[in-house]
């Protein structure tokens, strides 16, 4: 998981950095004597929960992402607002990579200040991505202690045994960039995210888990087969073109291999998630065939989260998938901060987030409270949570529950939107609501799926999300036909949509929550029914 450190951007007098500074790093190396930090940005619980083994070595390689703060925030915000609204006159006018770094990226004299700053301090700089708002830089651990002011310690997880990595105190920089930076990604590595896939039940043949007919016809789709159109996969594992081709084949898909793009070197070698990247294809194959797919593969990592969002970004692509996450507990405040600025920039350029929701329920966490996965409670992505969908023998749509893994509640980081008020729950506390949708994800049935050289059923929203990302290719298609925008971030149009073209879910609970009529904290909306809901959002 990409960890970030948001830091302050107010200004300081000396006097009260001396207060404020902690000792451990006090005595690092300053490029001027006024220095801003972020209080709370530390990897939380490091004292309870794990123990120091040492420094970092000072030779040791770390990579950084800094993220830059946009210019007229609220200004953005309200242009997301008005772009994906369908009752906006705006609706639709998404902007160009170029005008969106013209409006709300930072000059190119204020990415000077911070790349000349990066490299004052021994950090070679990499990439300034689109928007010039994420500038990538690799340096030696001691001239990260230099340029951040705060040591990097080695710790040992003391429930897993996990050793990992992270700062001992709060970052700060220079006050005279203080106001341009927003955070800085990479100087701990404790979280990885997880993929959301269910177990595996291995079968000799595809006897197992549905088929891309049973889920096209339990979701009536029919016509659009995606043809044209672009989705991402967000990736932190690879996988084996043999498995997909094998997959195709024996179901008569005419797919097209998808495109791999590694970010920052890639995911390395294969492990478990090779079965959350293929299930992702599949699933995207089975029901949108003719889509192209990217498969961005990037580190595991603080860094790597936050540089494989912004390279999709950079990339234009429509649509995204996501099957990765983690518990927002599990994460800093910065983390969240920084790529949620990713999937604003992506909002306010056109494109669309389908997140799992997470597959345990209303405890994401484990802990036995309460608790959502990020990124599905951004208010910039679409959560997908998760259903045991039945169909007739005609692969026709018969009934849809709620799965009691989906992935759902109450956000602790975000405020409710605007677009999901009509809605708001007393539960929710005016906090953002989750999820807004769902679809197929429970393992008995799941899907058929062929990895790792044999057929296997699988479950979880993992399996969700690229449903609903599908469907979202599947109505550019149509929406390109009728001269009319791509669907980009959905949310506020499968609000105004209120129901219609859903199959409403309202028996089932995931724990803590249960399924009723119209939205809820299980199921969101429901599940799509791919005819009637594409003829209501063009209709919009």
């Amino acid at each position: 998981m990409t960890l970030r450190l948001k830091l302050l951007v107010a200004a300081a007098t000396p006097a009260l950095l001396a207060a404020a500074i902690p000792a451990a790093y006090a005595a690092a190396p300053q490029a001027d004597s006024a220095r801003t930090s972020l209080s709370g940005d530390v990897v939380p619980g490091l004292s309870s929960h794990a123990v120091r083994t040492g420094d970092v070595a000072a030779g040791k390689q770390i990579s950084v992402a800094v993220s830059l703060t946009a210019r007229n925030e609220a200004g953005l915000d309200a242009f997301v607002a008005k772009v994906s609204d369908p009752h906006s006159s705006s609706y639709g006018h998404y902007l160009t990579k170029a005008q969106f770094a013209a409006a709300y990226g930072r000059s190119d004299a204020d990415v000077q200040k911070v790349t000349d700053y990066l490299r004052g301090q021994g950090l070679k700089v990499g990439k300034v991505h689109s928007g010039n708002l994420l500038v990538d830089a690799t340096g030696t651990a001691a001239q990260v202690k230099k340029a951040f002011g705060t040591s990097l310690s080695n710790y040992k997880d003391s429930a897993t045994g996990r050793t990992f990595y992270a700062n001992t105190a709060a970052p700060s920089v220079p006050s005279s960039i203080a106001s341009i930076v927003g955070d800085v990604s990479g100087l701990n590595n404790r979280a990885l995210l997880h993929h959301q896939a269910a177990q595996v039940t291995p079968h000799n043949g595809p006897g197992g888990g549905y088929t891309p007919a049973q889920i096209k016809g339990g979701y009536n789709v029919s016509g659009a087969t995606g043809s044209g159109q672009k989705v991402a996969l967000l990736e932190f594992d690879g996988f084996q073109q043999s498995n997909i081709t094998k997959y195709d084949s024996y179901y008569g898909l005419s797919s097209t291999a998808p495109t791999v793009s590694k970010v920052d070197g890639g995911s390395g070698s294969l492990g478990d998630g090779q079965v959350e990247v293929e299930l992702d294809i599949e699933v995207l194959n089975a029901v949108a065939p003719a889509a192209n797919i990217t498969v961005f593969e990037g580190p595991n990592s603080d860094a790597g989260e936050v540089d494989t969002y912004q390279a999709i970004v950079d990339s234009g692509i429509p649509v995204t998938s996501i099957s990765w996450g983690a518990a927002e507990s599990q994460r800093t405040s910065s983390n969240i901060s920084a790529v949620d600025a990713v999937f604003k920039q992506g909002a306010a350029e056109g494109l669309g987030f389908f997140a799992a929701s997470g597959d345990d329920g209303s405890d994401d966490a484990g802990n036995g409270g309460k608790s959502v996965d990020y990124p599905a409670s951004d208010p910039y992505v679409t959560g997908v949570g998760g259903t045991t969908l039945t169909v007739t023998s005609a692969n026709a749509w018969s009934k849809e529950t709620a799965w009691s893994g989906g992935g759902g509640g109450v956000s602790t980081k975000f405020t409710i939107p605007s677009w999901q008020t009509s809605v708001q729950q007393s539960a929710g506390g005016g906090k953002r609501q989750v999820p807004d949708v769902s679809a197929l994800a429970n393992p008995s049935p799941g899907v058929s799926i062929y990895s790792q050289g044999s057929w296997g059923q699988v479950g979880g929203t993992s399996a969700a999300a690229p449903e609903w990302a599908a469907f979202a290719a599947l109505y550019n298609q149509q929406a390109a036909a009728a001269g009319k925008p791509n669907l980009g971030f959905a949310n506020p149009s499968l609000y105004t949509a209120a129901g219609t073209g859903f199959h409403d879910i309202t028996s089932g609970s995931n724990g803590a929550f249960s399924a009723a009529k119209g939205w809820d904290f299980v199921t969101g909306w429901g599940s799509y029914n791919a005819g009637t809901l594409a003829s209501t959002l063009l209709a919009q």
